[in-house]
C-alpha cells in the first residue's frame, strides 16, 4: 500500500471540554491515528486515545493490536489517555512508546510510571497485560521504526521541551507539529524543515494572532502563524489543531472561514476527520473522506 490514512481522535489542547458547545469539533485532547500499510502509528496519547482503543477492539473478531505511539511531550493532556487505552489490558497487544524530549534528566518509562503509579492511578500499572516498550531518543534524530517508514524529528518551543515529527511513507509525507510557540515576525527553521513540501501539516493553532499576546510564554502558536509556515514551507494542506478549550463550535467555524480565505484548502481538525494522503501527483491535495465511524482494521 502506498500513501497514508490519517484519522483524528482528539483535537483539543490543555484540557478536555465535552459539552453542547463543542459537539461538532469534539472535546478530546490530542490523538491522531496514521495507517502506513499494515502499520499503526499514533501521534500523542491524549484523551482521544480512549475511543481509538475502543474502536480497535470493537470488531466482531478483535485482533491483537500492535502500534507505535510517538509523543510530542509528556504534559498531561498528551498522555492521560494511556491508562484508559483498552488494548493495553489485552494479552497479545504490543505497544512501543517513543519520546525525544526527556533525556538526560529522565526517561519515558519513568514518566509513565509516575502517571500510572500510586497515588494517582489504582494498581500502579499492574493491570496492564500488553507488551509495552519504551524508546527514548534525542530530538533531532531520524528514526526508522519499520521498513519503509522514516521519521525525522525536530525541537519545539514549549515549556519542558517537545518534539515535532515528519513521517514519510509510501511516497506521502505528514508533519505533526504541536505544542510549539513561535516568535512574532519569525519562522522557526526547525518547524520549516519538518513541514517542507509535506502533503499534510498538522500545526498547533491554539490561539489567534489577536489572542496570542495575552498568552505569550505558554508554548503555543496561532492559526495565522500556521498559514505562514505552510506557505513558506510549501506544504500542500494545513490542518488547524490543538484548539483552545475555550473555542466553541461557532468560534472554530469562524476560524475555518478565515483560514480558508487566507489559504484555500486549510482544514480545522475535528474528531473523526479522515484524510487520505496520496503518493502522487505532487500537486494534489490530500483527499478528505467522510467518517462513517468504522474503525480501520487493516
Amino acid at each position: 500500500m502506498t500513501g497514508m490514512l490519517v484519522r483524528f481522535w482528539g483535537v483539543r489542547g490543555s484540557v478536555t471540554c465535552p459539552g453542547p458547545a463543542t459537539v461538532r469539533y469534539g472535546g478530546n485532547t490530542a490523538c491522531v491515528e496514521v495507517r502506513c500499510g499494515d502499520r499503526l502509528v499514533i501521534f500523542d496519547a491524549g484523551s482521544g486515545l480512549r475511543p481509538l482503543g475502543s474502536a480497535l477492539l470493537g470488531g466482531a473478531a478483535p485482533r491483537p493490536v500492535e502500534a507505535d505511539i510517538f509523543l510530542s511531550h509528556c504534559h498531561l493532556d498528551h498522555v492521560w489517555g494511556l491508562p484508559f487505552f483498552q488494548p493495553a489490558y489485552e494479552p497479545g497487544t504490543r505497544l512501543r512508546l517513543w519520546a525525544g524530549h526527556l533525556l538526560p534528566e529522565t526517561t519515558l518509562a519513568a514518566a509513565i510510571r509516575q502517571l500510572v503509579g500510586h497515588p494517582l492511578f489504582p494498581g500502579g500499572g499492574d493491570f496492564f497485560r500488553a507488551d509495552i516498550g519504551f524508546t527514548d531518543f534525542r530530538c533531532g534524530e531520524t528514526l526508522a521504526p519499520h521498513p519503509g517508514m522514516t521519521l525525522r524529528t525536530g525541537p519545539l518551543t514549549h515549556p519542558g521541551g517537545g518534539t515535532g515529527y515528519r513521517l514519510d511513507f509510501g511516497g506521502a509525507s505528514l508533519a505533526y507539529v504541536t505544542d510549539t510557540e513561535h516568535r512574532p515576525g519569525a519562522l522557526d527553521p526547525a518547524v520549516l524543515a519538518l513541514a517542507d513540501g509535506a502533503d499534510l501539516l498538522i500545526y498547533d493553532c491554539t490561539y489567534t494572532d489577536a489572542e496570542y499576546p495575552a498568552h505569550a510564554g505558554r508554548g503555543h502558536s496561532t492559526w495565522q502563524q500556521g498559514v505562514r509556515i505552510a506557505q513558506a514551507a510549501q506544504a500542500k494542506r494545513l490542518v488547524i489543531f490543538h484548539h483552545d478549550p475555550g473555542h466553541d463550535d461557532p468560534t472554530l467555524d469562524r476560524i475555518a472561514r478565515e483560514a480558508e480565505a487566507a489559504r484555500p484548502g486549510t482544514l480545522v481538525a475535528a474528531e473523526g476527520l479522515t484524510l487520505r494522503l496520496p503518493p502522487a501527483p505532487a500537486t494534489r491535495a490530500p483527499e478528505v473522506q467522510e467518517d462513517d465511524g468504522t474503525p480501520w482494521l487493516v
